[in-house]
């Protein structure tokens, strides 16, 4: 049975002000959002209204005690014209997962589904068509309650808001290898899509990028020697003609757009493997002549080749990757799947048919 939402149309849409060739990743914001309230146990008054200012008490648990979780998924559309989700199932149940972790309510995924299906119908007309471009969608929950207290709130809110992008990263990125702050421990809520996760990012990636890099490359905070992830994206490596990745082991993220392109290496008899791979590994790899690639995958970046990494004094310089490289045929597999110029055998695309509202 599907959600009862309400609809509250815009008076008149915002499109026409957006450039779609000239995207900036997260500074337009499409013409409604979705919202749905916990109180009293349960979530009620799911509704669409016109995107705006919301308020909420200064005393909001969010603001004080961290209780915030999001997710970053994409509509795009497929060769036909018509629009898609990608694996949206996976997303809702990553919400919840980091829901757990912060104490937060769980939110049933039918309400996750529908808000999506109804949403994205109606705002469809914002989905880029230009090649690399996307719309991209981030639903998100927050603690409300007007409470000062260290304690699990009562109350949440929900809500769904997109916005037209552009690629992430348009070029090959630098990383550097962090060996003084550190994003996660085993134990901790690295693996919990948690807004105090990236706030605690923020000063080393800063650090970073006046250093000329684009990101972090996170490594484990005991012995800064395995590699965990990037501040946006999931890590692979290609040593002898094999992918390697990371293991999550309650430290990294489970990157919905990781475990796509692990059953993509799998279906594709790619040789690959999850597992503890560390800055000395790569070292030595790049040292001897078998380190062929390095590439990050997730939502926003989908498949982004590193071409510089740098861990203390040593730097390694990765070459150019051309089609017949394996992040440039992993990513070529997910563009034509959302284009629907190779076939969905296992269920991926969900066309996006909208529900009935009220």
């Amino acid at each position: 049975m599907s959600t009862a939402i309400k609809v509250q149309r815009i008076d008149a849409t915002k499109i026409h002000n957006i450039d779609f060739s000239n995207l900036t990743f997260g500074a337009s914001f499409s013409d409604h959002v979705f919202i749905a309230d916990y109180k009293n146990g349960e979530w009620n008054n799911f509704r669409i209204e016109p995107f705006g200012t919301i308020s909420i008490s200064p005393s909001a648990m969010a603001l004080h005690y961290g209780q915030a979780i999001f997710e970053g998924m994409k509509a795009t559309k497929a060769l036909d014209g018509k629009p898609y989700l990608f694996r949206p199932e996976q997303h809702a149940k990553r919400l919840n997962r980091s829901a757990e972790r912060l104490c937060m309510p769980s939110l049933p995924e039918q309400v996750f589904i529908d808000g999506l299906q109804a949403l994205i119908s109606l705002d469809q007309e914002w989905i880029p068509t230009i090649q690399g471009s996307s719309l991209y969608i981030r639903p998100f929950m927050f603690a409300t309650d007007p409470f000062l207290g260290v304690r699990p709130a009562n109350e949440y809110t929900f809500m769904i808001i997109t916005c037209p992008v552009g690629p992430y990263y348009a070029n090959p990125v630098k990383l550097l290898a962090e060996t003084t702050y550190v994003r996660a421990v085993k134990g901790g809520t690295g693996e919990a899509k948690a807004a105090g996760n990236y706030a605690g990012s923020l000063l080393p990636t800063k650090l970073a990028q006046e250093k000329g890099y684009d990101q972090v490359m996170w490594l484990d905070g005991v012995h800064f020697e395995e590699i965990q992830e990037v501040g946006t994206m999931n890590l692979m490596f290609v040593i002898n003609g094999k992918v390697i990745t990371p293991k999550t082991d309650g430290e990294i993220l489970k990157g919905i757009t990781r475990d796509t392109i692990l059953h993509i290496l799998a279906y594709m008899n790619i040789p690959h493997e999850e597992r503890v791979i560390t800055i000395s590994e790569v070292l030595k790899a790049k040292a001897n002549g078998s380190l062929e690639e390095i590439f990050g995958v997730g939502t926003a970046a989908l498949v982004v080749p590193v071409k510089e990494l740098t861990y203390k004094d040593e730097t390694i310089l990765v070459e150019t990757p051309t089609a017949a490289s394996i992040g440039s045929i992993l990513k070529k597999e997910i563009e034509d799947l959302r284009a629907g110029s190779v076939a969905d055998k296992n269920g991926w695309l969900v066309p996006v048919v909208g529900i009935d509202v009220v």
